[in-house]
């Protein structure tokens, strides 16, 4: 093989494991949620006390897993989507589909969210705005902040399944199911 392959793949991996890593920590926030909800029931129920803080960190954490996640879930072919047509497509078929899709609606969309929330994101940070509520958390400007991240990081993952796709219609590696995982299918 080239350089220039040998190149491609580990940039590619390199991503790729952006993404994984990131994916792989936040997934513990699902279960910090779970354990934080149930404190805040046990508290308020049974002990009559309740911290609007403690109950704001779950929307936190619930906004982060999701903004957080979206591309770890893009990494491994989560998000739904019909098949009709991609699954009968051959892998060079599959590397264009996973390309165009890379190039013409996942990065003009990344770049499209980031560009209408750089305001709504900017001015909470000049506000270092926090909750409404008495009590509540510091810090919205940095839970705003995460819209942004999210975008860069599934705009990697755009450009990881960009180079996988390159590789295949180059003749390396194979299409779909994206890093192994199995396609899903609706």
């Amino acid at each position: 093989m080239s350089e220039d392959v040998h190149i491609l793949q580990r940039l590619q991996s390199r991503l790729s494991n952006i993404n994984e890593t990131v994916g792989r920590a936040i997934s513990w926030l699902t279960l910090l949620m779970v354990i934080v909800t149930f404190l805040v029931v046990v508290l308020r129920y049974a002990f009559n006390l309740g911290w609007i803080a403690m109950q704001e960190s779950v929307t936190y954490m619930h906004a982060l897993v999701f903004l957080l996640g979206a591309a770890y879930t893009l990494k491994h072919d989560g998000h739904v989507r019909v098949d009709i047509f991609y699954r009968r497509l051959g892998p060079r078929g599959q590397a264009w589909v996973d390309l165009l899709g890379a190039l013409l609606l996942l990065w003009p969309v990344c770049i499209y969210i980031s560009w209408v929330s750089w305001d709504y994101v900017a001015s909470s940070w000049q506000v270092r705005e926090a909750s409404g509520e008495a009590g509540g958390l510091p810090g919205v400007y940095l839970l705003k902040s995460t819209i942004v991240l999210m975008t860069a990081l599934v705009a990697v993952q755009g450009t990881v399944q960009v180079l996988r796709s390159i590789l295949v219609l180059r003749g390396i590696g194979a299409a779909g199911g994206h890093d192994g995982e199995s396609s899903r299918e609706l």
